[in-house]
Parts: C-alpha cells; sequence; structure tokens
C-alpha cells in the first residue's frame, strides 16, 4: 500500500510541476513567478495553486479554468449546489477536510468529485479507495470549495435550533416573574455556567463567525429576548432565546468578558477572547443597561479579515493617486469621514500600514485600539482618567514623532492640538463624523477653528460609504428602466450602456444575494481654489461645486461606477448614497 501511495504523490508532484510550466507557456505567470511559488511551495507544503492564489500571482477562477482545460475535465460550483446526504456520506468529513474536497453526486457506481487540484492523482486514488467507487473529477476554485466546506461543518455541528430545543425540554414554557433587583447572584452565576447556557452562548459566537458577522446584538425586551447579527453592514435576526434565561445569557458573556455580574445599572466594556477557526478571534463587548435588562453588543475583531492592501479597497485609480500623494507628504493633515461602520479604521490601518517603515515613528490615539500594528505605537484612550485625544496629542509631540493617527477629532481642543501638530512638520491622519468631504470644513470651522487654519493645515479630506457586493456565484442580470437610472444620477449619454445584475440568494450568500462589502469614495484634495473658498466662509454647497469643477468622484458617483463595474446593485446605491 505505501509503495502504490508513493508512486501516485510521485506521479502528482510530477504534474504539478508540469502544471507550473504550462502556465509559464500560457502567459499567465512568469518564470520567476514561478520559481518564487515553487520556493514557497517547497518551504509551506501548501499546493502550488493555493501558493500562486495566496502571492496574487493568478486569479482562482481563471486557474480553475485553465486546470479544466488542461485536464479535459468540467468546472462545478459546488457551493451553488444540493448534495444528498447519502452522497456526503461516502466520504468521512475528515477525508473532505483533509483533501479539500466535495463530494457532489453519485450516478452508478461512479462518485462526481470536486476538488481545486485535478492532478493531485494521490487525493483521487484515495477517495477511490475509501468509498471503493469510480471517481469522475471536476474541477473548483479553491475559494467555493473552503464556502463549501465551511457549510458542510457547520451542519455537521449541533445547530443552533437543536440546542434551543433541547434548552426548551429542559425549562418547559414556565414564564418567570421576577423583579431586576430581587436576583440573587450565586445563582445567576450557577444558571451562566449550567451547560444548556454555555452551549447555547458559545454556539452563537461561532454561528456568527461561520456567517461572517460583523456584530452581535443581544437585546432583551419586555417579554422576549432576541440575537442579531450585522452581517455587510444589514442586521438580520437569527434567533429567540427563552425569555426566561435572558439573565443567564447576558451573565454568561459578562463572565467570558470579566466583566462584574453584579454591576447592572451601569454601562461596562470588555472583550472575548476565543479560540476558532484555527486561530484567535477576539471580540469587543459592550453591555448597556436598558428597560427590560441588559443589552449586549459584541463586535468581531477578525485580523484575518483586516485588509490593509489599499488598492483593493475599492479606490478608482485617481482617487487613490490623490490619497497617495497626501499621506506621503512631509507634514499636513489627512481627514477620513463618515458614520461609524463605514470602514475608516481600515482605511487609515491600510494607510499607516504602506507608510509603517524603520524611518518612521508613528504614533496612534485611539478609543478603542481595534487591531494591533506591528512597529507602530498604539495609546489607548481613557476618558476616565484624562487619558483623552488631546492629551494623548501633547504626549506624541514630546516623542519625538513622524506621523500620528488620532482616533477621532471630538471637540475644539483636540482639533486645535492637531492642527498645530500638521503645522509644526508632522502628518496627522484622524477621523470626524461629517456627511460628505466638502461638509467636514464647515464642522471644523463650527468647532471654534480659524479659517486660515483649516486651510493651510488640510492636504486633503475622504468621505467613505460601504456597499455591499452582488454575490457573485448567484448574480443574474437585472432590467432597471431608464428612468431609475436617470434619477439615481446615472448621465443620459451612459443610460443602456451598461448592464446591472442582482444576486439571486444561494448558499455561498446565505440567501442574501450579497457577499462581502467594497468602500465608495469621494476624495477630495484641498487645492488653491479651496483654500480660497475656505478662507472667505463658503458654505459646503460652493466647496462642492468647486471640487466637481476639479474632478472630484462624489459618493453617488462612486456608487455609479460600481453599478457600472457590476460590483454593486442599484438598490446598494440608493441605499449608501444620497442624491447629489
Amino acid at each position: 500500500m505505501s509503495t502504490i501511495k508513493d508512486s501516485a504523490k510521485s506521479r502528482a508532484t510530477s504534474l504539478r510541476n508540469k502544471i507550473g510550466q504550462l502556465l509559464v507557456n500560457a502567459g499567465l505567470i512568469s518564470s520567476e513567478d514561478l520559481e518564487e511559488a515553487l520556493r514557497e511551495q517547497a518551504r509551506s507544503g501548501e499546493r502550488l495553486g493555493a501558493v500562486l492564489i495566496r502571492k496574487g500571482l493568478i486569479d482562482e477562477k481563471i486557474l480553475a479554468e485553465f486546470l479544466a482545460k488542461q485536464f479535459r475535465v468540467p468546472v462545478v460550483n459546488p457551493a451553488a449546489k444540493e448534495i444528498p446526504k447519502k452522497v456526503l456520506e461516502l466520504l468521512p468529513l475528515q477525508v473532505i477536510q483533509k483533501y479539500q474536497v466535495v463530494p457532489l453526486a453519485l450516478v452508478g457506481n461512479t462518485l462526481h468529485l470536486a476538488t481545486p487540484d485535478p492532478g493531485n492523482l494521490f487525493v483521487i486514488d484515495d477517495v477511490r479507495f475509501i468509498t471503493q467507487k469510480n471517481v469522475r473529477v471536476h474541477v473548483a476554485p479553491e475559494g467555493l470549495i473552503q464556502q463549501t466546506l465551511e457549510h458542510l461543518n457547520a451542519g455537521s455541528q449541533e445547530s443552533l435550533e437543536e440546542v434551543m430545543g433541547m434548552i426548551q425540554e429542559e425549562t418547559g414554557d414556565v414564564d418567570l416573574v421576577e423583579s431586576s433587583d430581587e436576583i440573587d447572584l450565586a445563582n445567576l452565576e450557577n444558571a451562566a455556567g449550567e451547560a444548556p447556557v454555555v452551549k447555547l452562548v458559545n454556539l452563537i459566537l461561532l454561528d456568527a463567525i461561520r456567517k461572517k458577522a460583523s456584530d452581535i446584538h443581544v437585546e432583551c425586551y419586555e417579554k422576549k429576548m432576541r440575537v442579531r447579527y450585522r452581517i455587510d453592514g444589514v442586521l438580520y435576526e437569527v434567533m429567540n432565546p427563552p425569555f426566561q434565561l435572558r439573565n443567564a445569557i447576558i451573565s454568561r458573556l459578562k463572565i467570558m468578558s470579566r466583566l462584574d455580574i453584579a454591576e447592572r445599572r451601569l454601562p461596562q466594556d470588555g472583550r472575548i477572547k476565543l479560540r476558532a477557526k484555527g486561530g484567535e478571534m477576539e471580540f469587543r463587548v459592550s453591555v448597556l443597561p436598558t428597560l427590560f435588562g441588559e443589552k449586549v453588543v459584541l463586535r468581531l475583531l477578525d485580523k484575518s479579515n483586516l485588509q490593509l492592501d489599499m488598492t483593493k479597497l475599492g479606490f478608482e485609480p485617481k482617487q487613490l493617486d490623490a490619497f497617495r500623494e497626501a499621506i506621503y507628504r512631509p507634514y499636513g493633515m489627512v481627514l477620513v469621514t463618515g458614520p461609524t461602520g463605514s470602514g475608516k479604521t481600515t482605511t487609515l490601518y491600510s494607510a499607516l500600514s504602506e507608510l509603517n517603515q524603520v524611518s518612521h515613528n508613528i504614533s496612534t490615539a485611539e478609543d478603542p485600539v481595534e487591531f494591533s500594528l506591528p512597529g507602530i505605537n498604539q495609546v489607548q484612550v481613557h476618558e476616565s482618567i484624562g487619558l483623552n485625544f488631546a492629551a494623548a496629542l501633547r504626549s506624541f509631540l514630546r516623542q519625538d514623532p513622524d506621523i500620528i493617527m488620532v482616533g477621532e477629532i471630538r471637540d475644539f481642543e483636540t482639533a486645535e492640538v492637531a492642527i498645530k501638530a500638521a503645522l509644526t512638520g508632522h502628518l496627522v491622519l484622524s477621523t470626524l463624523h461629517t456627511n460628505d468631504a466638502p461638509s467636514t470644513v464647515n464642522r471644523l470651522l463650527n468647532m471654534g477653528v480659524e479659517p486660515f487654519l483649516v486651510a493651510s493645515a488640510v492636504n486633503l479630506i475622504l468621505a467613505q460609504r460601504l456597499a455591499r457586493k452582488v454575490c457573485p456565484e448567484c448574480k443574474v442580470e437585472e432590467e432597471v428602466r431608464p428612468e431609475a437610472l436617470l434619477d439615481l444620477g446615472v448621465p443620459e449619454q451612459e443610460v443602456g450602456t451598461f448592464k446591472c445584475y442582482r444576486g439571486r440568494g444561494c448558499m455561498a450568500c446565505s440567501n442574501t444575494g450579497y457577499r462581502g462589502r467594497i468602500a465608495l469614495y469621494e476624495v477630495m484634495p484641498m487645492t488653491d481654489p479651496i483654500r480660497d473658498l475656505v478662507l472667505v466662509g463658503a458654505s459646503a454647497s460652493e466647496i462642492k461645486e468647486e471640487a466637481i469643477r476639479q474632478g472630484m468622484l462624489t459618493l453617488r458617483m462612486s456608487g455609479i461606477n460600481k453599478l457600472k463595474e457590476g460590483i454593486t446593485s442599484v438598490e446598494e446605491v440608493i441605499r449608501s448614497t444620497v442624491k447629489d
């Protein structure tokens, strides 16, 4: 048996090396790319294709189509298929996960198998031996294989519904009538540690991770409790736990966050660290007393999903050039504006990541520090002890800084210190809560900052929003009336020159029609004509008109560009931007 496996491995290695050369011959990668990928493969033990995709040398769909052509096998999307249970049972889940394959269907004595690597004869031989079936290979992009495996893994574990059913059986339909002031804390701590409650809370956290939620909301009302996830910026209700367990569930979350379960009158903040997906996942926890109990909101902080490559955030080429030009200046201020949850922190982190060099001393003041960035001095603001943004800024100026990031300019004191820092040879990055880039100028003036200081200190103002991307797996063309496109802001001459799309809903996107988000940007460099308008106290609308005259794309224009590219839908452009 060992000899057969060694022979299969040898043939698979030979085929993979040949595929690498074929990719070079087809002009999809260079010889240097192949050599670099082979060295990385020897070091990491990954498949050659996985290395090429991870390093951004080739797109996974292009690779799948190329492999399908070379091996003369079909390309398949396993995430869009309903796989019969009896077919899944042919292969143990551990084998499916180990080899990254998906059994699709059984036709007669032939098992149809999706794999990202049709040249791996060792895997195919092993599947044939385990199932005692003939194997027909299909190629699938690795990302779609991963999505399918996540769903299979989720289905193999106890579901939220099963745990809920178990809890209902144990607790029955008894509705406890209790005063919030008369709860026995010892009993509450015991209840929070009981197996059903622990299991339910753990499953809520793991389910949110699997569904790529950004936030979990656990809420208590007069006669019910509910749990909601925010996925791609939209809240969805996922369950209603038994009302009588509300205090036990909240207490369990507080225990995990190392918070005081006896304190039920004041807001509290904490953190949970959880081992999941083979790594650590962190949750930022906020507890708020409400009329009918405490509300808990957990923000998922997954560093593996943090996008620090500015070219992949959603900038138009000219916008990215302007932003880079502003952040590479030796001094001045760059402001990023938008509502909470619009991606401002990600944009700033990506800028800091690009500027992060040994020759630069970078310090940040944040509330809270969301992600740790190696090589950058990050300070957590503590208002209660007097360490606010302004105090942190003053301390930074005594630390020989080159680049400073202030989490948010909230008041005149912070604005004044930040502008003085920008005028004395430091690059300052910060955020504000305004609706668009031009109105940021008026916000600073309303805080009490002098117009000549704003005109002198600010290099660039960037406003942003996040729009959901149409799911590529269930994307279909959508008929949109010309009048609707004109009302959206599409120029009359461009109506009918592009196709609009929407998502039908599939397993890959949890039937929402959307998967992932992209940023829409409004980038306004502080040019001389705009500085002149600031100095004479021009209104936000006058500044906006001048910026558009100079080529600025508004948020709505950026949304329309993403619509033309087939990335987002008409509905999303309307939801995330306002009409110009």
